[in-house]
């Protein structure tokens, strides 16, 4: 390779790592792989499925594994930033999801909550409640795959759900690759007197 090539190359590497990391900046804020989820996500045609326990009076008898194909809408936009304790500088990236049964259109899950990117340790924090008086926050190592597990002390419910269907860990699986979002994520339950592994995976697109 002739030694004006050499140097070209040597010129695009640093120009080529600028671009990526200016990537993740939004309005002055570096988001890292968070960046990449602004915007609205759809369930592909085939959608996603959600494996949950049958209640009292189904069909599949309480407790049982109750299987619901869906689809869903996934909303992402920029929140704000914050300090904790003087230390750690956080950027948070609020998010709206809505899941629908295939069958009626009917909508059967709503969460609300945040993806929040700590810089300095690579680490990302899924915080989010539900309305059934539950609210998680899951953390782990930040980037475009991710396994995010429940933190010490990361649920909390009512004390009719503790008593009645405790949500006991949390963890998900997500990945990022240009405009599709795969995640699969394991709810682990105590409910009818029994543990129960509530499982929830899907693929989405970008449209917006």
């Amino acid at each position: 390779m002739k030694l004006k090539s050499l140097v070209a190359l040597s010129l695009l590497a640093p120009i080529s790592a600028l671009a990526d990391h200016d990537h993740t900046i939004i309005d002055g804020l570096d988001f890292g792989p968070l960046a990449q989820l602004v915007g609205t996500w759809k369930s592909v045609e085939s959608g996603g499925v959600d494996i949950s326990p049958a209640q009292t009076g189904t069909p599949q008898g309480e407790g049982a594994p109750a299987i619901t194909p869906f689809y869903e809408v996934m909303t992402f936009e920029v929140a704000a930033d914050a300090v904790n304790a003087s230390e750690q500088t956080l950027v948070a990236m609020y998010y709206k999801q809505e899941v629908f049964r295939k069958a009626d259109d009917s909508k059967f899950h709503d969460q609300r909550g945040y993806f929040i990117y700590d810089k300095d340790n690579q680490i990302v924090y899924n915080s989010f409640c539900v309305p059934r008086t539950t609210c998680v926050t899951a953390e782990g190592t930040a980037g475009n795959e991710m396994t995010l597990k429940v933190s010490d002390r990361g649920i909390a419910e009512s004390n009719y759900m503790l008593n009645n269907a405790s949500t006991t860990d949390f963890s998900m699986n997500i990945k990022i690759d240009g405009d599709t979002l795969t995640y699969s994520q394991t709810t682990a339950l105590d409910i009818y007197n029994k543990s129960f592994a509530h499982t929830d995976s899907s693929v989405l697109e970008r449209v917006k």
